[in-house]
């Protein structure tokens, strides 16, 4: 598919997830109405207000009232207010912005080697899905300095705090970018009719497995290796005292960390039912990788490395939805359906880090494995032909 074809579906994903996005922050405000709690319990009507907020211009409590948050006096101190007031809502700005930026890319790459055509559509969906979700984790990391200034103290334990904010506000990002998705997805269909043959990419199936099983390691490695709690515990301590980029453990661990998990501490099968998750997670990562070198075009560094991004996102998802009904069963739904969900859309910053590596190393080894091949198949009918000869 061309850019042409493929920049009208991105471009109305892109306003369709920005427009989700603003909407769902301007409705925070309507839980913290007494109508609220009548139809919600106080303690989900406080979740959902949670997962809004990031979403929402209100300004925090000390902000609103018109309060000077790092210290003042009478006039000086309404004059700081309002300016932290206008951090907070250029960084609201930003973010909107940024949102619509990094899908368009991201979203154009993926339609353009992925068209939703000749059986692609699921692999499509899935893929903008999984792209959506990053796009919005993106455009919260480069808000979260106007954010965090906002607050009044922008450097005081800055990478800690800047940690924080990145990890807020995927829950509603994980339904937003699946609406986007399916819009994309389907303008994607409509456009792609009359663009001539769309071929899928030949590609021998010992080498689609070795691309896999690399890039699968390198997901390994985070969510295996790294992720092992006393691994992971020497990660977050990690505090050099550079100034404002002291403490970068937990900014570090955020980036690099898939999850977390330690030996069996109790009953051995439950241990073993919630390490079930990291399976899928794996399972889920390998076969599409396996799959994603005959689905593509044109089986690039970029658009595997993207292709592998939006696998990572989705064997986190996988599990993560694993965990909860595993969390669910086992606490008989006490602590809500809010409640079991929080943690969908963690380590989404962990999966576009570990995940462009595995999709690099995945399509280089395609490449130097498809090599090989071609070169066996050349060769092999010229050592026949001379065993032949009398």
């Amino acid at each position: 598919m061309t850019y042409r074809r493929a920049v009208i579906p991105a471009l109305a994903g892109a306003l369709l997830l920005t427009a989700l996005l603003w909407w769902a922050g301007a409705s925070a405000h309507a839980l913290r109405l007494p109508g609220a709690t009548a139809m919600l319990d106080g303690q989900s009507a406080a979740e959902l207000a949670r997962w809004l907020t990031p979403w929402s211009y209100d300004p925090p409590a000390s902000l609103q009232s018109g309060q000077e948050v790092s210290g003042g006096i009478g006039n000086a101190a309404g004059t700081a207010g309002t300016s932290y007031l206008a951090l907070h809502t250029t960084a609201l700005q930003i973010r909107f912005g940024a949102v619509f930026a990094f899908f368009v890319p991201g979203a154009l790459l993926l339609v353009r080697r992925l068209p939703p055509v000749h059986g692609r559509m699921p692999a499509a969906l899935l893929a903008v899905w999984a792209w959506g979700v990053v796009a919005g984790t993106l455009a919260v990391t480069v808000s979260a300095p106007w954010l965090i200034a906002s607050g009044g103290h922008g450097s005081y334990r800055f990478l800690p705090r800047l940690a924080g904010v990145i990890s807020s506000g995927r829950q509603v990002l994980v339904v937003t970018a699946l609406v986007a998705a399916a819009v994309t997805v389907f303008m994607a269909r409509v456009t792609a009719k009359g663009a001539g043959p769309l071929p899928r990419q030949v590609v021998p199936a010992r080498a689609a497995r070795l691309a896999a099983t690399a890039g699968t390691a390198v997901i390994a490695l985070s969510l295996v290796v790294l992720s092992y709690q006393p691994v992971a515990a020497v990660i977050q301590t990690v505090s050099p005292s550079i100034g404002l980029l002291a403490e970068p453990g937990d900014l570090l661990r955020q980036w690099l960390l898939l999850g977390g998990w330690s030996g069996p501490g109790g009953a051995l099968g439950g241990w073993l039912l919630y390490r079930a998750a990291d399976v899928l997670l794996l399972a889920v990562v390998w076969w599409a990788l396996r799959r994603l070198p005959a689905l593509l075009t044109r089986a690039t560094v970029p658009a595997m490395a993207a292709g592998a991004v939006c696998a990572t996102v989705l064997g986190l998802l996988a599990s993560q939805l694993l965990r909860a009904a595993l969390d669910g069963t086992s606490s008989g739904l006490r602590w809500g359906l809010l409640r079991l969900f929080a943690a969908i859309g963690d380590g989404v910053p962990a999966a576009l880090t570990c995940g462009l590596v595995a999709g690099a190393v995945a399509a280089l080894t395609l490449r130097v494995a498809v090599g090989r091949a071609e070169n066996a198949d050349a060769t092999t009918p010229s050592v026949q032909g001379s065993s032949d000869q009398p």
